[in-house]
């Protein structure tokens, strides 16, 4: 069977080839391909340029700008070399067209003396200068025959530093499409879905992407292979929860009970429609026979513990309990006061009799709960006698049983491993799981939602309870401005509130010049705002300790408290309207927008005030997105310009191959369409079996989590 007559080349056949077979690879040079994770000619084709250097367009000599790139082509006119002190070398080349004379000078090159001329025809590329007054260009790119100066070059990442030219990297990127143009690269993507985004074939598009002929050429190769990235990554994450769905068994609730609507009608306040929305969707699947895995994303102070209680509510109406596990002890002892105190005086049906009637029972749990205590919750969860248990790590350690574990609620999610969510999970039945959902008060964009959750439904708290307070933020950048910021918090205890101040570090650190929390508060006490009372609270009290200084807070026996971001989430002190963030640059800006929330939940005007005089570049341009808005959605949308995705990404995002091109922030739209794509895709083929290749793409490209997420979350 000839080349032409065989199949095409498919990802896998690339996969299996060694850079090794290419001209000029050896053991040296692909020990130092494997530094950047390119080992076989997949990995090659896969290793895109990070930019392009467009070298087609030509200029006259007398049309160059000084510090700016350019392409001449030239008549050599003279040559000189001249040895300069020490092992160094010079060469100057006159070079000239119809419109001027050019100096080309060549440092420690000195075999240009050989290559160039008098009379030669050359192209040159380079940046113009002057020295002496007259126009020259140091160590210019110089073709004899155009080949590496008439076309778009492109720049290949970290190739320099790994020991490898980015001109070696495109003679075997040439090699390996010159091996792969006879049978061609097989094209798995369906036909219906590259004519309805006018997407080019694969091998045109890797081609394209290498080598351009124009840079409108390189755009629509990314497009396509930007569009691969995202089909495979949400086919994966697709199948990997229906997979999930179908395997397990869940609790089929009865979310059609009282208990919720009393609970929602005791409020004293009403509903947003946002919150009738979510509380509707976790309802609905709470009574499917699978569990629910669902991810809650709302702002600060958007409400997401009443859906919370509404979900857990759920559960308990039919004889189940909940438990919601919080990061801290202070977050979780918070919660409890907070559930508690909503859900005081509300009755329950008794598990053993649907006549009887019990107070509902809400417990806290926590390595602070010792001795007695400790047992007698224990003894109640198991009896199925306590409804709703609020703890930390606590939680999932060994002795702690249930009667009937019926939904789970992990609050801040991010801050716990896979490994924790699922051991609490696991306090359920063997029977049936629990529904489980996460909550997070960091907002993500919508397309980092689809790509980094995609395997979760998500809903959205993207509406405000009316009555919260605005709170005004302000970038304190002089010592004259952060004067002002210590006589404004002793005039809001003045009139008899409260205010926090946060710091970047507990001790003092000669590598990271930021205040600490501990320096902070000895010379506030000492100075600044000598005569009030203030406290201090950090990670490395005691919980004891930690539970007594926002007892005292609480009640309003201190007027400042000094903190790390211990306080970050969950604290609410209605009565706190001031909240400092001191070495503000050093924080990013989800936490500086949850540390913000942490004021402003009171009927009283609010203020943040940010201070870091030395802010440049993005730090500064974190704060100035701070003081621009209080939306949590438009910051994550900042967030996403200023950081990029792979801080977003987080654990999820393990594999170099998984999104190489496509970028959340400039791919938003593709996002959308590969996600409707992998959708219609399989729900027509389930898994894949009439798409054997692109479904042996997506295990083959997409590196597994070290566990199926969801089973594990």
């Amino acid at each position: 069977m000839t080349d032409a007559n065989r199949p095409s080349l498919a990802m896998a056949d690339f996969h299996k080839m060694s850079v090794e077979v290419l001209s000029g690879v050896g053991r040296a040079k692909a020990r130092a391909l494997a530094s950047v994770e390119v080992e076989s000619v997949l990995d090659l084709l896969t290793y895109y340029p990070r930019r392009y250097i467009d070298r087609t367009n030509q200029a006259a000599i007398s049309d160059l700008e000084d510090g700016v790139e350019a392409m001449v082509m030239a008549r050599v006119d003279s040559v000189f070399s001249k040895n300069l002190r020490g092992s160094r070398s010079m060469v100057a080349v006159g070079v000239s067209d119809q419109t001027g004379r050019l100096r080309l000078v060549f440092f420690n090159q000195p075999w240009r003396d050989r290559q160039l001329s008098q009379g030669q025809e050359v192209v040159v590329f380079g940046k113009l200068d002057r020295y002496r007054g007259q126009h020259q260009m140091t160590n210019p790119i110089v073709d004899l025959v155009g080949d590496e100066t008439g076309r778009i070059v492109p720049v290949y990442p970290q190739s320099g530093k790994a020991g490898i030219q980015t001109r070696e990297i495109r003679r075997w990127v040439d090699e390996a499409l010159r091996r792969s143009e006879q049978r061609g690269i097989s094209d798995p993507v369906p036909e219906y879905l590259r004519q309805r985004h006018h997407l080019i074939g694969r091998h045109q598009a890797i081609d394209g992407v290498h080598r351009p002929e124009t840079m409108d050429v390189q755009y629509t190769a990314r497009n396509r292979l930007v569009f691969d990235e995202l089909l495979r990554l949400q086919l994966k994450l697709i199948m990997r929860k229906r997979a999930v769905e179908r395997a397990a068994v869940g609790i089929c609730h009865d979310a059609g009970g009282e208990l919720v609507d009393r609970f929602t009608n005791s409020l004293g306040f009403p509903l947003t429609s946002a919150q009738r929305r979510v509380i509707g969707e976790v309802a609905a699947d709470m009574a499917r026979s699978v569990p629910m895995h669902r991810l809650l994303q709302g702002d600060v102070g958007a409400g997401k513990t009443v859906v919370a209680v509404a979900a857990m509510l759920t559960a308990v109406q039919g004889g189940h309990q909940g438990a919601l596990m919080a990061p801290t002890e202070v977050l979780a002892t918070q919660h409890y006061l907070g559930v508690a105190s909503l859900l005081g005086g509300l009755d329950v049906s008794a598990p053993e009799s649907l006549m009887a009637e019990r107070p509902l029972r809400v417990a806290l749990l926590t390595n602070q709960t010792t001795g007695a205590e400790r047992t007698q919750t224990q003894h109640s969860l198991a009896s199925g006698a306590i409804d709703i248990v609020i703890g930390t790590h606590a939680l999932i350690q060994e002795g702690v049983e249930f009667n009937s574990l019926g939904m789970v609620v992990v609050d801040e999610q991010h801050r716990f491993g896979v490994e924790q969510r699922a051991a609490l999970r696991a306090k359920g039945s063997q029977a049936a799981s629990p529904d489980v959902l996460v909550m997070t008060a960091t907002p993500i964009p919508r397309t980092a939602a689809m790509t980094v959750y995609g395997d979760l439904d998500v809903s959205t708290l993207d509406e405000m309870p009316p009555g919260r307070t605005p709170i005004a933020t302000r970038w304190a950048q002089t010592a004259v401005e952060e004067a002002e910021v210590w006589e404004m918090v002793r005039a809001e205890v003045a009139n008899g509130r409260q205010a926090y101040v946060v710091c970047p570090l507990i001790e003092e650190s000669d590598t990271i010049e930021a205040r600490s929390v501990t320096e902070t508060y000895e010379r506030l006490q000492a100075e600044e705002l000598a005569g009030l009372r203030i406290g201090l609270l950090h990670g490395q009290l005691t919980p004891a300790e930690k539970e007594s200084v926002m007892a005292l807070f609480r009640s309003g026996a201190i007027d400042v408290l000094v903190a790390t971001t211990v306080i970050e989430v969950g604290v609410d002190v209605p009565n706190a309207t001031v909240m400092v963030i001191v070495d503000a640059d050093r924080f990013g800006i989800a936490q500086l927008h949850q540390l913000r929330g942490r004021v402003g939940r009171g009927d009283q005007e609010s203020m943040c005030c940010l201070l870091a005089s030395d802010a440049v570049g993005v730090a500064a341009e974190r704060l100035r997105a701070l003081v621009a808005t209080t939306d949590g959605f438009e910051l994550a949308e900042a967030d996403l310009e200023l950081r990029g995705e792979g801080t977003i990404l987080g654990e999820r995002q393990k594999g170099r191959n998984d999104l190489q091109l496509a970028s959340l922030r400039r791919d938003r739209d593709w996002v959308v369409w590969a996600r409707q794509a992998a959708g219609e895709m399989l729900d027509d083929d389930p898994d894949l079996q009439r798409h054997a290749e692109l479904r042996a793409e997506v295990e083959l490209l997409l590196v597994d989590d070290d566990a199926d997420y969801l089973m594990k979350s």
